[in-house]
C-alpha cells in the first residue's frame, strides 16, 4: 500500500510541471487573439505586423518578406529569445525607442509567460500554422495606441500641420511608404491605408492631400485628395 501511495504522489510530482505548461499554453493561445488582427502564424503571411513564425532565433527587423520594420528596429541588433521577447512584451517604447509597432506592452508577468508559452510552440519550425480567431479591440494590457498622437476627425484640411500634409507616397509589394512635409516617412500595409476625396470647402487643396488617423490601433489612414485624378498622380511604384 505504501508503495502504491508513493507511486501515485511520484507521478503527481512529474506530471505537474507538465499540466501547468499545457494550462499556460491554452492560456497563451487565447491571449494571443488580441495579436491575431496583426500578426499571423504562418510563414511569410504579412498583415500589420510581420509573421510570428520561426521567430526564435530570428533577428529582429530581418524578416525578408516584411517590408515595414521601422529603422530603430532593424539596427537594434535584437536577437528573439526567452529574454528579448519578455522585454519587448513588456515595454517595447523602452526597449526600443522610435519603433513603429503599435502597442504599449503587457504588465502582467504572468500574461507574458502564458503568451510566450503558445508563441514557442507555435511559431517553432515545422509547427501546423494556425490562423487564430481575432478578438474585438481592447484587452491584455492596453494594446492599443494612437496613431500621431490623436484619433479624432479634422473638420476642415484647407490648413494642414505638417504631419499630417502628404508630400510623396511610394507603393512597393504590399507597402505604401507615405511621406509628410515635417519630412518623416510612415509605413502601412496596403490594406491599411484608405484613399478617400473631399471636395468640400473643407476639403484639402489641390495639391496638397492630408493623411488622417483612422481606427483604433494606430496602424491604418486615410489620405484625402482634393480630386480623383490627384491619385494616380501622387502615388509612384518604387522599391
Amino acid at each position: 500500500m505504501h508503495r502504491t501511495l508513493f507511486a501515485a504522489l511520484a507521478a503527481v510530482l512529474v506530471l505537474s510541471p507538465v499540466y501547468a505548461q499545457q494550462d499556460s499554453v491554452a492560456r497563451g493561445e487565447r491571449d494571443f487573439r488580441v495579436c491575431a488582427p496583426c500578426h499571423s502564424l504562418e510563414p511569410d503571411r504579412n498583415m500589420t505586423g510581420p509573421s510570428l513564425a520561426g521567430l526564435w532565433g530570428r533577428k529582429a527587423g530581418s524578416l525578408p518578406s516584411f517590408e515595414r520594420y521601422s529603422d530603430a528596429l532593424k539596427s537594434s541588433g535584437i536577437l528573439w529569445d526567452d529574454r528579448s521577447l519578455d522585454g519587448w512584451l513588456t515595454d517595447p517604447d523602452r526597449m526600443v525607442p522610435d519603433n513603429e509597432m503599435p502597442f504599449n506592452g503587457i504588465k502582467n508577468p504572468q500574461d507574458r509567460a502564458d503568451l510566450l508559452a503558445f508563441l514557442k510552440e507555435a511559431t517553432k519550425p515545422g509547427a501546423a500554422p494556425q490562423r487564430t480567431a481575432q478578438a474585438p479591440m481592447g484587452g491584455m494590457g492596453g494594446m492599443m495606441g494612437g496613431m500621431m498622437g490623436g484619433g479624432g476627425q479634422v473638420p476642415n484640411l484647407k490648413s494642414l500641420e505638417p504631419n499630417m500634409q502628404v508630400k510623396a507616397i511610394t507603393y512597393c509589394h504590399d507597402t505604401y511608404r507615405v511621406t509628410t512635409a515635417d519630412d518623416k516617412t510612415r509605413h502601412f500595409w496596403e490594406r491599411n491605408l484608405r484613399l478617400k476625396t473631399d471636395s468640400s470647402q473643407d476639403g484639402p487643396q489641390r495639391g496638397a492631400p492630408a493623411i488622417v488617423p483612422a481606427g483604433m490601433m494606430g496602424d491604418r489612414a486615410d489620405v484625402i485628395f482634393a480630386a480623383p485624378e490627384e491619385i494616380s498622380k501622387m502615388i509612384m511604384s518604387r522599391c
